[in-house]
């Protein structure tokens, strides 16, 4: 089944801490994963940043949001406790839990209120959803994601209007950046020389030269073919390489990426929304336009022990 939105989690959430103990935050990941039936891919699928799991991260915020409606407490770090509110609740057996039903609790409507100023968003859909039922973490990560691929499209869009030789430096500094060649300059003087055999030019693994790297640059439109990486491998074996990568705005066909990964030879492919996504990671074109920062709680800070 699908990995469900955190509103989902709610009910079940409150029903297995309805025992009254303490029961750590895993537990009931873990529980809930059982009871969702959800596969070992869907419970380690993470959040576009990468650095949480979906799942958990609904489950938490479903505990937060029923913490604000005081429906559970949280009596030590890491663990949930059902309150009596929340056992009452339970009693009257009720279908759902989700964000609108929440509302009936002032101390949750308060919450919500704090938590929406000063940027007013709009008004809740009737089921009390906001973004399809994501989490607040993943509302923002979505929107992020929104703006990052239009970004990589208008950046591969001006990469295929400029000209060879500028290709040719944005392929240079893309590399120094990400820690080949040295200096920008070294590099330089290195790419887009050579133009032979298939290869176009030549770039150090790291600052000492200690190994190197050719490299095949093509501002193309068209899709790169087998032929072509067979032809920039015999390239390699010619000048008794072993590394090479082939980088092209356009994208690379399916026999292409099995044969690049079959050789012998590390032949790394990378295309035109690879390379866009590159020049995003390391500000090679572009620029920060906003800083947004996500805080939590530094729990070891309130450590007395």
């Amino acid at each position: 089944m699908t990995i469900p939105d955190y509103q989902t989690v709610m009910l079940p959430l409150l029903k297995f801490v309805a025992d009254g103990e303490e029961h750590h935050i895993k537990d009931a990941i873990e529980a809930l994963a059982d009871e969702f039936d959800l596969s070992s891919e869907e419970r380690s699928t993470l959040l576009p940043s990468g650095k949480q799991p979906t799942f958990n991260n609904r489950v938490s915020w479903a505990g937060t949001y029923m913490k604000e409606a005081r429906l559970i407490e949280k009596p030590r770090r890491g663990y949930l406790r059902i309150t009596n509110r929340g056992l009452s609740l339970l009693r009257e057996k009720p279908k759902t839990i989700n964000s609108k039903f929440l509302e009936r609790y002032q101390e949750f409507v308060t919450f919500r209120e704090k938590s929406s100023k000063p940027t007013k968003p709009k008004p809740p859909r009737e089921d009390g959803e906001v973004g399809d039922g994501q989490t607040p973490v993943e509302a923002i990560e979505s929107a992020y994601q929104t703006v990052r691929s239009s970004l990589s499209a208008e950046l591969l869009q001006q990469i295929k209007s400029c000209s060879p030789g500028f290709f040719e430096n944005l392929v240079v500094e893309v590399l120094v950046k990400m820690g080949y060649g040295g200096t920008k300059r070294d590099a330089g003087e290195v790419l887009g020389k050579s133009g032979d055999e298939g290869i176009d030019g030549v770039i150090n693994e790291d600052r000492l030269g200690l190994d190197v790297i050719y490299i095949q640059a093509k501002r193309w439109e068209n899709t790169v073919s087998r032929p072509e990486i067979q032809k920039f491998v015999g390239a390699l074996q010619g000048k008794k390489a072993r590394k090479g990568i082939f980088i092209t705005t356009s994208d690379f066909s399916k026999h292409a990426k099995d044969y690049a990964s079959a050789i012998e030879s590390s032949v790394v492919l990378i295309d035109g929304e690879s390379l866009a996504g590159l020049m995003i990671d390391y500000n090679v074109g572009t620029t920060v336009e906003s800083t947004y920062e996500i805080k939590r709680i530094d729990s070891d800070y309130f450590d007395e022990a």
